[in-house]
């Protein structure tokens, strides 16, 4: 709307001009001047508005934003120049309303270029700004803007009371040209695009000036824009930074090649670094580390050898064939230098390469090894001689250390995943174990029961259980899985399910030994079995009969004989012989039982358990134990023998799983 009114106030003083008339138009030059002012204010702020929505790194899309919205502004202004001098040529007349609607038109371009160049350069400049910087610029902004009151008050700036004020803005605009910290952002690539868009953007400010230059003396125009100092200060503002910037990316862009080099060194040790964090294994790793040496180095053929078992295994190729890597390796093997540190820049005066005639002339080996582990080994190889300097052997070495690094640090993290997979399933198999023994005995006027079990680790071996075969008879096992843990509780699970099963046809102890034998022999490891013992008490024969398979000797008190002794039966653990014949090896044995009686059962932790000076707490001192408390009740009795044990071992002293039954038979009658 502003360059509208200007224009319309333009063509009129032109056409009043041409007319002849003697009376100036509206006020010249005072209105003029205070339209072109709100024209350039207006399309300034405009265009500062618009730059506010640009973010990010694309510095490349910021140039490319500037040349194709308003860069173009100055090739459309030309040809529109053209197309006037084309018309004025073939009508062979001068047009000069004509001639003001292409000046008119030309100078909404350059405004429209000079603001959007203005402000694209403001973010640039101020990219990683400090305050300094930032005051700097907009005291810039300030006092620019204030350079339109000379064209409001129709000041000539050229006059000697503003040249010097002019002059400082100008040495000021050069200091604001030296920031261009954006440049060393860029690629090589990138500074080669920026160096055809900034030198368009260069050829359009030279397009608008030397425009305007040339017809500012034209008798013809009614107005000249080049009496407006702030676009001069702007213009001078846009071409210098843009030549600058030019500069700049030119003089820099050898050098471009280096800087990408180290920038993506350092990506590369980032990547590796975090490889961790991004859960990637060990052969991503390693393809990392390949493929990061290989840009480091600009190796020409490489290779990798993983070491698995101790021997080398090829993973990655790059350039050279396996029949190539066995003549190297084969030379490599004949000097020993197949996995150590080794660099060779001259391969050529080497007799034994140059025999393999092979293409390259460099070669570098880097082992990637702990102090206690070689995990592979990377070759590169240059056909340059000298391929390898000293800095890009220390980036290599860099790569390699942190790749060792890496791979330990993934190999630990395993570990701990492991280990806490392992407490987890521990923990499993321990709630497990638990929920497999019984928390209580059946209460009865016939006897008396007490347990005790305590497991030496988290999932012990150790189990007991019982079942009511009827309502006078009762069968109880105790037994002892071997090893612990996980495989433990599940065998012990295992005789449990066999237990319940066999006993519910309420066969024989020795019968229920053979079943479970051959049961078992089916689903143990060769190098597990399972010692057991199993008792049927029947109260209304006041008798039990017992069969024992490798398990602890059963200790019992006779009140009528006053005796304490052990039952010597024969009997062979569940699992060692997995055929017939293990019938031989069990003895089953009945025993009529008195009211007072006392029968103890226990695991081999309980007689094994050892002191601190390796002495075994032993068959007799239980035995002696039984002696001294018979006439207790069966908790009593139970809680005697574990005290005695524990003062025997002394606290936390604990090797194997311990569980103790003490049964007291009663001399009440049941009414059955």
């Amino acid at each position: 709307m502003s360059w509208l009114l200007l224009l319309a106030f333009v063509l009129l003083n032109a056409e009043r001009t041409l007319a002849g008339s003697a009376v100036p138009g509206f006020a010249l030059p005072f209105f003029s001047n205070l339209l072109i002012v709100i024209f350039i204010v207006s399309v300034f702020l405009f265009q500062r508005l618009q730059t506010e929505s640009l973010k990010g790194l694309d510095f490349i899309g910021y140039l490319w934003n500037l040349f194709s919205r308003a860069g173009v502004a100055a090739y459309l202004s030309v040809a529109l120049f053209l197309g006037y001098r084309v018309y004025s040529n073939y009508s062979e007349a001068e047009s000069t309303l004509l001639l003001h609607l292409v000046y008119q038109v030309n100078f909404g371009l350059m405004v429209l270029f000079l603001s959007k160049a203005f402000y694209i350069w403001r973010v640039l400049l101020l990219y990683h700004k400090n305050k300094f910087l930032q005051i700097a610029w907009d005291w810039f902004e300030l006092l620019l803007a204030a350079t339109l009151l000379l064209t409001i008050f129709n000041f000539k700036y050229t006059s000697y009371i503003f040249l010097p004020l002019l002059a400082l803005m100008s040495f000021y605009i050069l200091f604001l040209c030296t920031n261009l910290k954006w440049v060393a952002y860029l690629t090589f690539n990138n500074k080669s695009r920026s160096l055809v868009l900034l030198g368009a953007i260069l050829l359009s400010c030279y397009i608008f000036i030397r425009f305007f230059k040339n017809t500012a003396d034209s008798p013809a125009l009614v107005i000249d824009y080049t009496d407006v100092g702030f676009l001069l200060l702007a213009m001078l503002f846009v071409a210098l930074y843009s030549l600058a910037a030019f500069l700049v990316s030119l003089f820099s862009l050898p050098t471009s090649s280096v800087f990408e080099q180290k920038s993506e060194d350092l990506l590369n040790f980032q990547r590796l670094s975090q490889s961790i964090q991004q859960g990637q294994s060990e052969t991503q790793v390693y393809d990392m580390l390949f493929d990061s040496t290989i840009k480091a180095s600009d190796a020409s053929a490489a290779w990798f050898e993983l070491i698995r078992n101790g021997e080398p295994q090829v993973t990655h190729l790059l350039n050279i064939n396996v029949e190539q890597i066995k003549r190297i390796r084969h030379l490599l093997l004949a000097y020993n230098i197949h996995s150590s540190d080794y660099i060779n820049n001259n391969l050529a005066r080497n007799p034994g390469f140059r025999e393999l005639a092979l293409p390259w002339k460099s070669m570098v080996i880097l082992p990637i090894k702990s102090p206690k582990h070689l995990s592979g080994v990377l070759y590169l190889l240059k056909d340059i001689e000298g391929g390898f300097d000293r800095e890009t052997v220390n980036v290599l070495r860099t790569f390699t250390s942190q790749t060792m690094l890496t791979i330990e640090n993934l190999r630990l993290v395993n570990e701990s995943l492991q280990t806490e997979r392992y407490k987890e399933e521990l923990k499993i198999a321990t709630q497990v174990q638990e929920s497999l023994i019984p928390k209580t005995f059946p209460t009865d006027s016939w006897f008396e029961i007490s347990t005790h079990s305590k497991a030496a680790k988290e999932v012990g071996g150790d189990f007991y259980d019982f079942l009511q075969l009827s309502e006078s008879r009762i069968a109880i096992i105790i037994g002892d899985v071997s090893g612990k843990g996980i495989s433990a509780a599940f065998h012990m699970a295992q005789m449990k399910g066999i237990f319940h099963g066999l006993m519910q046809q309420d066969m024989a102890p020795s019968e229920f030994m053979k079943q479970a034998n051959s049961a078992l022999s089916r689903c143990l490891e060769r190098t597990s079995f399972i010692t057991s013992a199993l008792y049927i008490i029947d109260y209304r024969m006041k008798g039990f009969m017992f069969a024992r398979a490798g398990h602890c000797h059963t200790l019992y008190y006779n009140s009528m004989m006053d005796d304490v002794f052990y039952f010597q039966t024969e009997g062979l653990g569940l699992g060692i012989i997995r055929d017939k014949s293990y019938a031989s090896h069990i003895r089953e044995m009945y025993y009529d039982y008195n009211p007072e009686d006392v029968m103890v059962m226990y695991t081999d932790g309980i007689v094994e358990a050892r002191n601190a000076a390796n002495e075994e707490y032993g068959e007799d001192r239980l035995q002696y134990m039984l002696k001294q408390t018979y006439h207790l009740d069966a908790d009593d009795i139970k809680w005697a023998i574990i005290n005695d044990l524990e003062d025997f071992t002394g606290p936390d002293n604990l090797y194997d799983d311990q569980t103790l039954m003490v049964i007291k038979f009663k001399p009440t009658e049941p009414n059955i």
